[in-house]
């Protein structure tokens, strides 16, 4: 599935009206599955299972699965849970072909997945993608002013936008990195 996905995003903007449509589907049929299968042992380790995106490789695609914990995300914790996932999908095999798997952090560019996640992170700043444009953009960035039924409110340069989270390929946060340098130096 994990070739599926990313050959789906790939022509994705190839694909015309319904063709479109149904290619974004079938991407988040095949990551909802995954999430289904996923998001309860990692849980159940503890973690808060933060999302999964699928990336190109020119030898293998990539599954990135996304963790987090109050406290943050040390390496052990990103083996641990790497290891369990893996032997879960070596049972389950959800995904034909090779593939490599990796565990991560969310990091300081959070990436968002659902309307929780944008109704968590209200007041900062969102930099997001649409698989298909709207009003002639397929690029946004700014503040969330809030997430519900389905869709994601931006303050775009002063214009309130309304996003169709089934339109949404990609989300993250944007780090303000003065003020983070700020706090630390005022720490020191």
């Amino acid at each position: 599935m994990v070739k599926d996905a990313w050959w789906g995003r790939r022509a994705l903007f190839l694909c015309p009206g319904a063709e479109l449509h149904r290619a974004v589907l079938e991407m988040q049929l095949s990551d909802a599955k995954l999430r289904q299968l996923l998001q309860p042992l990692i849980e159940d380790l503890g973690y808060e299972f933060v999302g999964l995106e699928h990336r190109s490789n020119p030898k293998n695609p990539v599954l990135v699965i996304y963790i987090d914990r109050p406290g943050g995300i040390a390496v052990e914790d990103c083996e641990k849970v790497s290891r369990e996932t893996a032997a879960l999908l070596d049972v389950e095999d959800p995904i034909p072909g090779h593939y490599n798997l990796e565990v991560s952090s969310p990091g300081l560019d959070r990436p968002l997945f659902t309307v929780e996640h944008f109704e968590r992170f209200r007041g900062e700043q969102v930099q997001l993608s649409l698989y298909a444009p709207m009003d002639g953009r397929r690029k946004f960035k700014g503040e969330i002013l809030g997430a519900q039924d389905g869709k994601v409110r931006v303050d775009q340069d002063g214009t309130e936008v309304e996003l169709d989270m089934g339109n949404i390929a990609k989300a993250r946060l944007v780090p303000d990195y003065d003020s983070l340098f700020l706090k630390r130096e005022e720490t020191r």
